[in-house]
């Protein structure tokens, strides 16, 4: 079996607090450790990446520990930079009389739901191709479940927006070339901007489904809810091919842990442990004992990583 240690680029996602952030922590440690120049993102607007590491963290790579960094994507601040961006490309493009009603429309364009989400995954996207050749390793700690499937199925989804936007844009162009510019070809900067665009998606799109690259762990803890996310997420994405290979089962109760209260509480975790290896049977599992404290620190962390070491071992 593959594990993700072959993969380049890693997502972990899962429900709200089953410990997502931690085990990215924790996976890009144990990669880091072994040697790999490793990055982790925080895709996810609550942020808790900083608060394990007792760091600062922003938008800009932070150096954390040897051989690993760190970034907070500010949804916030993406967008802003994003709008300012799409303003600039229409620099010359648009009559200057036209530029402040254009501006406006932008604006407004930019309080839209979804904006931040588009813009996100333009910084998603600039962090894959560029930081890439940088880092041996990449290890998003993405948003709670829904959040992370519409971050993964974007590239589809945008990429069959463009295609349209283009076929349109070309349509047009054929038109006027062939009723007002004497048959004669028009440049067109728009084409050529959505163009590039196009390919930029196009990059991305063929690195998250290529499974030599790319790899998708989910956390979740032995409870019915998160079972039932975790499989319904799982299905999702496979109708994507996006193949979630890895599931990270936290929170297990410890064989030492005592008392008739957990011995019950035991019992029934049993039945929620059989039922996720039976219906995870394609998934690798890796379970993580519940720790007596919070990890609230780096030295907590290196401990709780011991457990990701199976993960980035090469099996034959």
């Amino acid at each position: 079996m593959k594990t993700i240690n072959e993969n380049k680029i890693i997502f972990v996602g899962g429900k709200g607090g089953v410990g997502k952030s931690t085990s990215s922590a924790a996976l890009a440690v144990t990669l880091a450790e072994e040697g790999n120049q490793t990055l982790v993102v925080s895709t996810d607007p609550a942020h808790n990446l900083g608060d394990i590491f007792h760091t600062s963290l922003s938008h800009e790579k932070t150096n954390l520990m040897k051989n690993l960094w760190g970034i907070e994507i500010d949804p916030h601040h993406e967008s802003k930079r994003y709008i300012e961006g799409v303003k600039d490309n229409l620099e010359g493009l648009v009559k200057t009389k036209m530029v402040e009603e254009v501006h406006r429309q932008i604006d407004m364009a930019s309080a839209s739901p979804g904006a931040d989400e588009a813009a996100l995954f333009d910084r998603l996207i600039s962090i894959i191709l560029e930081e890439g050749n940088q880092f041996d390793k990449i290890v998003f700690d993405t948003a709670p479940t829904g959040h992370t499937i519409r971050l993964l199925t974007l590239p589809e989804l945008m990429g069959v927006w463009m295609d349209g936007m283009l076929e349109r844009r070309k349509t047009m162009n054929n038109n006027y070339t062939q009723l007002l510019n004497d048959g004669e070809p028009v440049d067109d900067p728009i084409y050529d901007v959505l163009q590039k665009r196009r390919e930029k998606f196009s990059a991305v799109r063929e690195i998250i489904l290529d499974p030599e690259q790319t790899g998708f762990a989910f956390v979740l803890i032995p409870e019915r809810l998160p079972i039932l996310e975790t499989q319904k997420a799982v299905r999702q994405l496979q109708q994507h091919n996006l193949h979630v290979k890895t599931l990270i089962v936290n929170k297990v109760l410890p064989s030492h842990a005592d008392g008739a209260f957990l011995e019950k509480r035991r019992k029934q975790e049993k039945v929620y442990l059989d039922e996720i290896e039976n219906l995870f049977k394609e998934q690798r599992l890796v379970n993580v004992p519940l720790f007596e404290e919070d990890i609230a620190d780096k030295d907590q962390l290196k401990i709780f990583s011991q457990h990701f070491k199976s993960l980035v071992s090469v099996q034959k």
